[in-house]
């Protein structure tokens, strides 16, 4: 029996989180035995995790005192070192910007990986010098491999470190197609209007990254053109309060609706006639395959693997406009799905991937 490790920050509700808890139940359930090094041991998902899943915290100092801080770190890598040096199979830092997370992976194994998760040169807005100052700070070339879930990721991290290209490869993430299936059936509060088209977005509200004005500018477009829609926000941020406040300040009350975080966002899917995302960088998101299981289709601006939706949904440019024209063309025309989603052959690829790496 393989051991296999991996490290996150902590299992609060993210894209990163869900994707590891997948990962790690499909593992579990192929005879891996998987330890979980984690700087926080918190989270909305902790409760969620296996009990055959051994739960390891490794949480840095973080005393005002730089002195004081590194004597500390310094202790703790020590013993973490003699503790678990190379005690794995298989070790890999899946919270990419964990600096304790990549440390805990190329501890734990020689076979080691680190998880890309994001076009990383977009997240730094074509900072090159940002970018390799991140990477290096994570040692990325000293792991084994380097895994991105997305091509776009890949292609972008090869442009910065092309030395490094014979350790990359893409694996996007797995999918529980049967459990989503089933949580999408749990009983909610029915949002659905008769003659108003429901759009849903599910994330963090990080205007940064995900651009949700977009969507509340778009839907103010609609709104004077007396479209009849309602869009719903699941999740929270740090910028959830400005979002709230730009609703108010829009009159659009009546057409968007914040529902928090939600453990079990599915039902809301089947709710809804159309996922929608605005972002301006993901990795692969999650969204785009809980819509695929769940035969939704995607409105989506041209973020990572967006090819991906041809049958599926409608891409667009990154602003405003290009986002409600599409929503407008939807809320008029509709769209149907032609491209079916087969999400058993999908995984398989996936594990036949990951297995070749173990």
């Amino acid at each position: 029996m393989k051991k296999i490790l991996f490290s996150a920050y902590n299992l609060d509700i993210g894209g990163i989180e869900t994707s590891l808890i997948t990962l790690i139940n499909f593992l579990l359930a192929k005879g891996y035995e998987i330890s979980l090094v984690l700087e926080k041991k918190e989270g909305f998902f902790l409760d969620k995790i296996s009990p055959n899943v051994q739960i390891i915290e490794y949480t840095p100092a973080n005393d005002k005192n730089i002195f004081i801080r590194k004597f500390k770190n310094l202790i703790k890598k020590i013993k973490f070192n003699v503790k678990y040096k190379n005690k794995f199979d298989f070790s890999a830092s899946f919270a990419t910007y964990s600096i304790p997370g990549s440390f805990v992976a190329r501890t734990c194994a020689k076979n080691n990986a680190l998880w890309g998760h994001a076009d990383y040169l977009t997240v730094y807005d074509d900072n090159a010098h940002e970018m390799k100052k991140f990477f290096k700070k994570l040692k990325c070339n000293k792991f084994k491999h380097i895994i991105f879930v997305s091509e776009e990721g890949k292609n972008s991290f090869i442009k910065i470190f092309p030395k490094l290209k014979n350790k990359i490869m893409v694996c996007n993430n797995l999918i529980n197609d049967k459990r989503i299936i089933n949580k999408s059936e749990e009983e909610v509060y029915d949002l659905k209007k008769k003659n108003v088209i429901t759009f849903l977005n599910v994330g963090r509200h990080d205007e940064k990254q995900k651009k949700l004005s977009r969507i509340i500018e778009a839907s103010e477009k609609l709104k004077n053109d007396e479209k009849k829609f309602r869009v719903v926000f699941i999740g929270e941020g740090k910028d959830t309060s400005a979002y709230k406040e730009m609703v108010e300040r829009l009159g659009l009350r009546d057409n968007i609706i914040f529902l928090g975080k939600k453990e079990n966002p599915y039902p809301y899917f089947n709710l809804s006639d159309a996922i929608i995302l605005s972002s301006d960088y993901e990795g692969y998101p999650m969204v785009y395959l809980e819509a695929f299981v769940l035969n939704k289709p995607i409105i989506t601006t041209k973020v990572s693997d967006y090819q991906e939706l041809e049958g599926r949904g409608i891409t667009v440019e990154k602003n405003t406009d290009a986002i409600y024209n599409a929503m407008k063309e939807f809320i008029e025309d509709g769209y149907k799905i032609t491209k079916p989603f087969d999400a058993k052959k999908y995984n398989e690829d996936i594990i036949e991937k990951l297995e070749k790496i173990f």
